[in-house]
């Protein structure tokens, strides 16, 4: 009498396992599509970005309620004003980047995580830092337990940086400046790049690289963008 449990709570437990498999596998499989169907049909073709897009499960980044949106093709809300932006625009922008395995970036507003996620797969050290402490701390927990050490999260304004950890190879602002702050230039290292959405809510925004070389800085927009705007502490 006492096998009969134990035999169905064995099914049940392939079950769930069964289950979980098949969700597992489904989420893959919308993750290898939304990197043919939405980033490399529209012109990113660095083969480690891609890779590092169908690597970083873009679910674990969302809200509970938005799972199943996780791999659409748009910007998500994730709380307190702030969005994922649409994978399309993270895998351009990190491709813009030209970022090397050995590199260290610094990224202005962590949101979820995902860049950073994806930045610590094509990078030797991200440095992310994120305005809103609510936001910070889900975003570090988020990649502690996906293992991705070097990453490190600060809570704090991003319009400094990071100045301890300056230079920076590469700079990535995930919000959008009227200006590039000056800071950020400033601990950007000579010959590194800077990607950043620049304008405003009312007027059109344009991704902007920024080259800082021996003579100076050159400034270069390429496609309309739409961000949510960089915030700043207010000033005591």
């Amino acid at each position: 009498m006492s096998a009969l449990p134990c035999i169905v709570a064995s099914t049940v437990l392939v079950g769930c396992m069964t289950a979980a498999q098949n969700s597992d596998s489904d989420l893959r499989a919308r993750r290898h599509e939304m990197v043919d169907q939405q980033i490399r049909q529209r012109g990113v073709t660095d083969a480690r970005v891609l890779d590092a897009m169908r690597s970083v499960p873009r679910e674990r980044f969302v809200p509970p309620e938005l799972l199943r949106r996780a791999y659409d093709d748009g910007p998500l809300p994730i709380g307190a004003g702030q969005t994922i932006s649409q994978p399309y625009i993270v895998a351009y922008m990190t491709e813009a980047l030209k970022a090397a395995p050995s590199h260290k970036v610094l990224e202005v507003g962590t949101g979820s995580g995902y860049q950073a996620a994806v930045l610590s797969e094509l990078v030797r050290e991200v440095y992310t830092v994120e305005i809103v402490p609510e936001l910070a701390r889900q975003a570090e927990a988020v990649l502690r337990s996906l293992k991705r050490t070097n990453v490190h999260v600060r809570a704090g304004d991003g319009y400094a940086g990071w100045p301890e950890e300056a230079p920076f190879d590469r700079i990535i602002v995930t919000a959008a400046p009227e200006a590039i702050p000056r800071p950020l230039v400033d601990q950007l290292a000579t010959g590194g790049l800077l990607v950043a959405p620049v304008g405003t809510q009312s007027a059109p925004q344009w991704m902007t690289i920024v080259e800082k070389t021996r003579n100076g800085v050159v400034e270069r927009r390429t496609i309309p963008v739409q961000f949510v705007p960089f915030t700043r502490r207010p000033a005591r």
